[in-house]
């Protein structure tokens, strides 16, 4: 069965890239189209993204009218790592942008504006390329309109066949309190009676959840974790009722891309078989850049990550400093966010200048440098829907360091201390600075006791197969069962 998929999202790698849906919606249509897909992706055309770099050129356009007005959308195409991009601008909504994303008071009706947009150019894509989409597969909040529209357009017969796919990135940024933007927009009211009894009909994350034929999370353990209070910032009683199209697929990894073996960031390039040997230049190389003393065997932990409270750095700076006021340890720390959090780790830099080294910000060859040279990688999250660090870690062969939560419990394996040599990371449960400070000492007491064991753990990482060759099958079942279901038929 062939399948056109229309992947919809505020985000794509290399375009646009804020987080992780980014990285998933950039890599995925690939993997699908080596089997067999045709994927295309639609996103705004932001004012920041190089037409030139990315050999992008006008495509076509139309009037779009809505209760506003009359908008003039002009569709820009390009084909990157042999994916269709089609990229849209419409004044003033997009054009001009600086970044991704602006205000929530900007950033909503320009994100419902490209919600129906996205449907206007699949209906022009039908007669200019002959091309139109058996699913739409939307992301997040930004685009959660879309299946709700369609659901709206069921009398066309043009449309009444178009199922719809929603991949949840992260359930705690929603689109909610919306609705002063919807009916100013002329969009019908949302009175699913599962929205109405919550009161979430102004809710844009909240719609795509009920009016999407499936849903899907971006690993098996978050689609379980949203269920509950805890993480399902009170989506979890909607969740529960589309339990039998709830899927948890773990994201995977563009592994040509993130390759130790090709990137030529490293100043040694090694593989699964010369690893011991030849991954040791680049630890060498990330203590002298970072300014810290060059030694084989003085233990190294590695961050990069947006420094937020998710991420749970709150947890982990108590436990740094007290680590590094007591052992032998050095630490490489490359992110920016909250302010606060910003300061915290700048401040732990200066209070331990020669064994410590934080980057302000992001660079991608500093980034690249600490997942081959560090030692340890630390993801201590409160709650991580997927994560890619601990992934890009693990194929480098930097240790990750994880709290047993989302996709980094389906990723990271805990080592059992040698009784049967298993084990790819470290991980621990509890939200509190003791719990990771005791995992810490249990990682550098294996490092410095057991180097053997560590060296084999360190090849099981790297082993670990995290394409998305796995993952894009299941996708590929769902969107049959989503079209199955959208034709009222059954999947067997």
């Amino acid at each position: 069965m062939s399948i056109n998929v229309l992947f919809t999202s505020a985000e794509a790698a290399p375009f646009a890239k804020v987080g992780g849906m980014a990285d998933v919606v950039g890599s995925l249509p690939t993997a699908l189209r080596r089997l067999g897909v045709d994927a295309r992706v639609i996103i705004p055309y932001y004012g920041f993204i190089d037409a030139e770099k990315y050999h992008i050129e006008p495509a076509f356009s139309f009037e779009f009218t809505r209760r506003t007005g009359t908008t003039d959308v002009y569709v820009f195409k390009t084909v990157y790592d042999g994916i269709p991009f089609y990229l849209v601008r419409g004044w003033p909504f997009f054009g001009d942008d600086r970044t991704t994303y602006t205000t929530w008071d900007w950033d909503v009706p320009r994100f419902l504006f490209f919600n129906q947009v996205a449907m206007a150019v699949a209906w022009e894509l039908r007669g200019r390329e002959a091309w139109f989409p058996d699913v739409f597969h939307v992301n997040d909040w930004h685009t959660g309109l879309v299946p709700f529209l369609l659901n709206e357009s069921r009398n066309d017969p043009v449309w009444a066949n178009v199922a719809s796919v929603l991949s949840i990135h992260n359930l705690a940024y929603q689109g909610d309190h919306v609705g002063g933007w919807l009916w100013e927009l002329g969009i019908p009211g949302r009175n699913h009676p599962d929205l109405v009894y919550r009161g979430l009909s102004d809710n844009l994350l909240a719609t795509a959840i009920v009016y999407s034929d499936i849903v899907s999370t971006v690993s098996p353990r978050y689609a379980t974790e949203i269920q509950y209070p805890y993480m399902g910032y009170g989506l979890d009683g909607l969740i529960r009722t589309r339990i039998n199209d709830l899927h948890g697929i773990l994201n995977g990894l563009d592994t040509e891309l993130w390759n130790p073996e090709t990137d030529p960031l490293l100043v040694s390039n090694y593989n699964i078989e010369n690893f011991a040997e030849k991954r040791l230049p680049n630890k060498r190389q990330l203590q002298l850049d970072a300014g810290l003393e060059v030694r084989d065997n003085i233990p190294v932990i590695g961050i990069v990550s947006r420094l937020v409270e998710q991420k749970g750095f709150d947890l982990a700076l108590p436990a740094l400093r007290l680590l590094l006021a007591d052992s032998e340890v050095q630490l490489i720390a490359l992110g920016s966010g909250d302010p606060k959090l910003d300061y915290e780790f700048w401040r732990l830099g200066k209070d331990f200048w020669w064994k410590a080294k934080v980057y302000q910000g992001y660079n991608a060859a500093i980034a690249q440098r600490i997942y081959a040279g560090s030692d340890i990688f630390l993801m201590p999250s409160h709650y991580e829907p997927c994560g890619i660090g601990q992934m890009i870690a693990m194929r480098y062969g930097s240790l990750p360091l994880v709290r047993e939560t989302g996709g980094l419990a389906d990723t990271v394996e805990n080592y059992d201390n040698g009784l049967a040599d298993q084990g790819t990371g470290f991980v621990f449960q509890w939200e509190q600075p003791s719990a990771v400070l005791g995992t810490l000492r249990w990682t550098l007491s294996t490092y410095a006791n057991q180097p053997k064991a560590w060296q084999r753990m360190q090849k099981r990482a790297m082993e670990v197969d995290l394409s998305w060759d796995k993952s894009a099958q299941k996708y590929i079942d769902i969107y049959q069962k989503a079209i199955f279901k959208r034709r009222g038929e059954f999947a067997k």
